[in-house]
């Protein structure tokens, strides 16, 4: 025979009420939080997968504020550079009606002062700052303004030449804006290739008009150990000898020119009109570089500089103008190039959009709780709950003696 001793019954009712109350208490948790994982224990391998997709979610969460950063400042850019091109456009305008000689001392001043306030204006674009107050254009750097226009019409600039980059994904960088010293400072001269000019010293009416490289081969043959540097020198008949300064000025090439020919060797071809004195001379160099602030300047000095002769004056303008040109290249390249990372980023953030959503519905599959099968489960350990106590409450007064009376 067993004995049961009522202390042992009381511990195992007891016991079983606990665990019940334990078992209840969860699935009570589990419905009012609506989560069905609030401790690892409640499912080791659930919570694991949950503290990876949170992880995930933060991740995404972090890429996308990075998006709208970076889209923040290209959309900024791309503003700007649209500014800085229709002031361009101006300047450019104005350096085609500074070629014509019949403008007068005073319409060349005031158009000098035009473009004093245009490079004024260039400069200020050039020192804009993002939402933070970050310039856009000062590279990798922390200055607040990259370009200083100097007393003398020079711009200095105080930026480097690396672009600032954001990360969009993982191992996925994209600049979020565009260094001046390659966008404003470092522009290619002339038509990109060489520049080709008269000597200020000239004493005829020899005008440079379009140059243009009309042979690549012979041209990169020409540049193959370096950038050129040719004299052209006319004699009182017309006839021109090109000698190469880095070649201790060896003859090149050499011919005959007609009034509104053209001079060609080497790949290259140079437009000319007018006629040129004994002794006068074009200079043909390439690998030149000249920022888009001193073109202006030039353009100003040419028009402000009355000492200038009408054919002078033209042949410092008409190259400044194949430099406006250039500049002007670039900044459309640059805007093309920035609305290209603007898609990506539309594309990039439509992407994670996509992918927060699967994200939440399996964290949601994984995490939350399924009301209708907990909130039935609740009810049935409620009343297991209720029978164990009421159990409890019968068997805790019974005694012996109810059944000695």
């Amino acid at each position: 025979m067993i004995r049961l001793s009522t202390s042992w019954m009381y511990q195992q009712s007891l016991t079983t009420m606990l665990d019940q109350q334990g078992t209840l208490a969860a699935t009570q948790n589990q419905v009012s939080s609506g989560q069905r994982i609030n401790l690892a224990s409640d499912d080791p391998a659930g919570a694991a997968q949950v503290v990876s997709l949170y992880h995930i979610l933060a991740s995404t969460a972090q890429y996308s504020a990075n998006i709208d950063s970076a889209n923040a400042r290209l959309s900024t850019e791309s503003n700007t550079l649209s500014s800085f091109n229709s002031l361009l456009d101006q300047v450019r305008s104005m350096t085609v009606q500074g070629v014509n000689g019949t403008l007068s001392a005073s319409d060349r001043h005031d158009m000098a002062a035009q473009l004093v306030q245009i490079r004024a204006q260039l400069v200020q674009l050039a020192n804009t700052a993002d939402a933070n107050g970050n310039a856009l254009f000062a590279g990798t750097t922390t200055t607040g303004t990259p370009f200083v226009l100097n007393s003398d019409g020079t711009v200095g600039y105080a930026g480097n030449g690396d672009n600032q980059m954001t990360a969009i994904g993982n191992g996925l960088r994209i600049p979020n804006s565009d260094a001046g010293a390659g966008l404003f400072m470092d522009i290619p001269a002339g038509n990109g290739s060489f520049v080709a000019s008269a000597a200020a010293g000239n004493a005829g009416t020899l005008l440079v008009g379009a140059t243009s490289v009309t042979d690549g081969n012979a041209w990169q043959t020409a540049t193959a150990a370096g950038p050129v540097d040719y004299q052209i020198s006319f004699d009182a008949a017309g006839n021109w000898t090109a000698t190469d300064a880095n070649n201790g000025n060896a003859v090149v090439a050499s011919g005959s020119y007609q009034e509104g020919g053209s001079v060609s060797f080497n790949g290259l071809s140079i437009a000319l009109s007018g006629a040129p004195a004994a002794g006068d001379s074009v200079s043909v160099k390439s690998g030149q570089r000249q920022d888009v602030f001193s073109t202006v300047t030039a353009l100003i000095g040419a028009l402000q500089d009355d000492s200038l002769s009408d054919t002078a004056r033209s042949n410092v303008i008409s190259r400044q103008l194949e430099s406006v040109d250039r500049a002007q290249d670039g900044v459309l390249s640059t805007q093309a190039d920035v609305g290209g990372r603007l898609n990506r980023l539309a594309q990039q953030k439509s992407t994670y959009s996509d992918l927060t959503l699967t994200y939440q519905t399996t964290l949601s599959g994984v995490q939350d709780t399924d009301m209708a099968s907990a909130i039935s489960k609740l009810m049935l350990q409620s009343t297991a709950l209720q029978a164990s106590q009421q159990t409890f409450a019968k068997v805790q007064g019974m005694s012996l003696f109810d059944y000695l009376k």
